[in-house]
């Protein structure tokens, strides 16, 4: 059980929400929803234990499973293998070192004391389940489309998403009472997706989950928690709905209208006395009665009803591209390995000016490993990569590798928008919606749907003509994503993509498929709508 009491949350000297209460038992499963900025991540890393409240008493009962956004915040050591992190879940890890260390003592002193202290602790540990706990790991890692390779190498040669997907598999398997989900299924491929959604329906403890995924919030839900809060500024409420997020849309629309409705009324009244006070309220026989209206009015004005936040939507405009040659890129049996993992080899392909380039392929078959190597983050096996003339690049990370702690918005867009001034850095910024004194806010506090913004508000301060995306609508909110699709939809740039959105690629209508890891380039079709969630 998870029970919050007169909790606050604070980021940046601004508090988020106050005075926040409520319980999720065993078997209830809530969605924890909002707009992006409005403070959810912060709550559940309070939540979570990731990070303090400004007040209040978090009580969780039995274990705790907390997945945050990022998955380089835990502190585990590069080093340490995929599996071991996860048996660490179960204690499995410490456990099997210690029967080891006891094997040893009794090949160098095999006395009665030291067997026996073998056996027990050998005992307690089939017991437990540790010897079939590596196959029942890797079947979790199957399930959420974690390659069984992938558990034997360090944490450190994962990329983000495979990180990520690690830890999901460590608190499943650590069978907490309690999961705390921020964003559970991003890079997880359509059957990954299915299983989790699966996983999470049947799951008997209690559930707190951030999502964007509409069908993790209609299938695996059934109470919603609607974070509302407005300006950058302001403090958040919590309204709770129950029902699926469908349900909670339709509702949360009729409370909207009858808010408006009942504010609309009050503005109405407020106006009607305050015409009676400017009329009367000079005349000397008049002033008590315009002193007491305006009392009246000052009560009506702090028991007014809050109008409901209008919805933002962005509003992208994305500047012509500088011209650049008709090739814009020339690829030429293009391999990557690691120690002991062939990413894929003999990749040759070329893009011209204005081309749209989808990446596909299976989880691990190479995608991002591309798109590093052509952004120049990741050096190259074997082969070359050419840029034409006049080009100018710019890398969307999907794990906003290049937000930096420390750093606040302004200074990052400094140095992606060479030559801009502060008063045109804050405009790019606001229209994506980063207003205000949280341009001057460190941006490693920013939720991941504000860091995907500021990443993205980067490419476009910085001018370039070539797009490389890797996943750029994770962690946006429905409104936010739209925009953006709708923005590089119409920009005539070359754009190279790797992304699972379906109704994302469908907008920016891409040219051709790169098809990986065999490297085969094909023309596009809308019949390939149907393999993007998968690939």
């Amino acid at each position: 059980m998870l029970q919050a009491r007169d909790v606050r949350v604070e980021v940046g000297g601004v508090t988020l929400v106050d005075g926040v209460s409520f319980t999720v038992r065993a078997r209830d499963k809530v969605g924890l929803v909002g707009r992006n900025g409005a403070g959810k991540t912060s709550l559940l890393k309070v939540l979570g234990g990731g990070a303090d409240a400004g007040r209040g008493i978090v009580h969780i009962k039995g274990g705790l499973g907390y997945l945050p956004q990022d998955p380089r915040l835990d502190g585990v050591p590069d080093d340490l293998t995929a599996l071991n992190h996860v048996l660490s879940g179960r204690g499995f890890d410490e456990a099997a070192a210690r029967i080891e260390k006891l094997r040893i003592r009794i090949e160098e002193d095999p006395s009665d004391r030291n067997i026996e202290k073998f056996s027990r602790a050998e005992e307690q540990f089939r017991m437990d389940g540790g010897y079939a706990a590596e196959s029942e790991v890797r079947r979790l890692a199957a399930g959420v489309g974690l390659d069984d390779d992938r558990l034997d190498l360090p944490l450190g040669a994962l990329s983000g998403g495979q990180r990520r997907r690690v830890e999901l598999v460590r608190i499943l398997f650590a069978g907490s009472d309690v999961l705390l989900l921020d964003e559970p299924t991003n890079h997880l491929d359509s059957d990954a997706k299915g299983w989790m959604l699966e996983f999470l329906r049947s799951y008997q403890g209690a559930l707190l989950v951030i999502s964007h995924d509409l069908d993790l919030l209609d299938e695996a839900i059934t109470r919603v928690m609607h974070l509302d809060r407005g300006a950058d500024g302001a403090t958040g409420t919590m309204v709770e709905y129950k029902g699926t997020y469908s349900q909670y849309l339709a509702q949360r629309d009729r409370d909207e209208a009858r808010q408006a409705k009942l504010a609309a009324a009050q503005a109405k009244e407020i106006d009607r006395l305050q015409t009676i006070v400017d009329r009367f309220g000079a005349k000397a026989t008049k002033a008590s009665m315009a002193h007491s209206l305006e009392k009246r009015i000052a009560r009506l004005q702090t028991d007014a009803p809050d109008s409901p936040q209008a919805r933002r939507v962005l509003k992208l405009r994305l500047p012509e591209p500088p011209h650049s040659g008709r090739t814009v890129l020339e690829v030429q049996d293009l391999a990557k390995s690691y120690v002991g993992l062939d990413v894929f080899e003999d990749v040759t392909f070329d893009v011209g000016r204005g081309d749209r380039l989808l990446i596909m392929g299976l989880n691990g078959a190479g995608k991002t490993s591309l798109l590093r190597i052509l952004a120049g983050v990741t050096d190259v096996t074997l082969g070359d990569v050419s840029w034409g003339m006049g080009t100018s690049f710019g890398y969307y990370a999907q794990e906003h590798e290049g937000i930096r702690s420390g750093v606040s918005l302004v200074e990052h867009m400094a140095e992606a928008s060479a030559g801009l001034g502060e008063r045109e850095l804050r405009s790019l910024l606001g229209m994506f919606g980063l207003i205000g004194d949280k341009v001057f806010q460190d941006a490693a506090t920013l939720s991941g749907g504000e860091k995907t913004k500021l990443a993205l508000a980067q490419l476009v301060g910085g001018r370039h003509n070539v797009l490389l995306l890797d996943e750029p609508t994770n962690n946006l909110d429905p409104m936010s994503r739209t925009a953006v699709a709708e923005a590089l939809g119409s920009w005539p740039g070359t754009i190279v993509l790797v992304s699972h959105d379906a109704e994302f690629v469908e907008r920016l209508a891409p040219d051709r498929v790169l098809l990986m890891p065999d490297g085969t380039i094909d023309h596009w079709s809308d019949d390939m709508l149907d393999l993007v969630a998968l690939a």
